[in-house]
């Protein structure tokens, strides 16, 4: 069952990613179910499994084939510039289930659902949604005092910052630092503090502004603590539980 899933998988990532150019998804965009490359695309996908599956469950093959191309279609049909992340999302959501589907159709399998909402599993989870939002939340209501202070000496003519980019930043390095502390590589997390100071170093030395610099200093040494007393407060939890 898992080499099977793993050529599918291999499959899937090879048609749609690997031996997909940028110039095709633009076609297909504009043309629809018109492109030549729509069907160029597919036909890809036809022989990298009938390649790695070395000509064996034909039947799988056919199923998986005719679904992408439904699922491509309905896909390009509906997608704008508003939406198409999520029909993104949707699309590459609806390949695998087809994949797991058909996987599970030739082994069937059992999900053991009491492991999968086990204490061990719940108390990772908590943490990692401590870690990503919780932590984002408390930290936005501890510097709600200087942001205004900051927007004001901020200088227009620097120009702005992407949108939610500061958010996601701090998610993601809460996460390295919570998964290094997870697998006991401490030193990677001043490695990861070096490598921040860095690339802020430039943009606060521009700006000269000392609010500022002590203001992503505060941001960098709260985003950093809490993530540690996550990943300290989790290891010594998963222990003794």
């Amino acid at each position: 069952m898992i080499l099977l899933t793993l050529k599918l998988l291999l499959a899937h990532f090879i048609g749609d990613f690997m031996l997909q150019p940028s110039h095709w998804v633009d076609d297909k965009l504009e043309k629809k179910w018109k492109s030549k490359y729509l069907y160029w695309h597919i036909g890809v996908h036809l022989l990298v499994l009938l390649v790695l599956l070395q000509f064996q469950h034909i039947g799988m093959v056919a199923i998986i084939i005719v679904t992408h191309y439904f699922i491509d279609l309905g896909k390009l049909s509906f997608t704008n510039e508003k939406n198409y992340r999520w029909l993104f999302v949707l699309d590459q959501i609806l390949h695998l289930s087809v994949i797991v589907a058909l996987v599970y159709w030739t082994t069937p399998f059992e999900i053991d659902l009491k492991s999968l909402f086990g204490q061990e599993n719940l108390l990772l989870i908590t943490f990692l949604v401590f870690v990503t939002y919780v932590s984002g939340i408390i930290m936005r209501m501890l510097l709600a005092p200087y942001i205004a202070e900051i927007i004001k000496d901020d200088d227009p003519e620097e120009g702005g910052s992407l949108k939610n980019a500061g958010k996601y930043i701090g998610m993601l390095e809460r996460l390295f630092v919570f998964g290094f502390i997870m697998i006991g590589q401490w030193a990677a997390i001043g490695l990861l503090i070096a490598a921040k100071s860095v690339f802020r170093f430039g943009d606060l030395n521009k700006g000269k502004n000392r609010k500022l610099t002590e203001y992503v200093l505060i941001g960098t040494l709260l985003s950093f603590g809490l993530a540690i007393l996550s990943g300290v407060t989790y290891t010594y939890l998963i222990e003794i539980i």
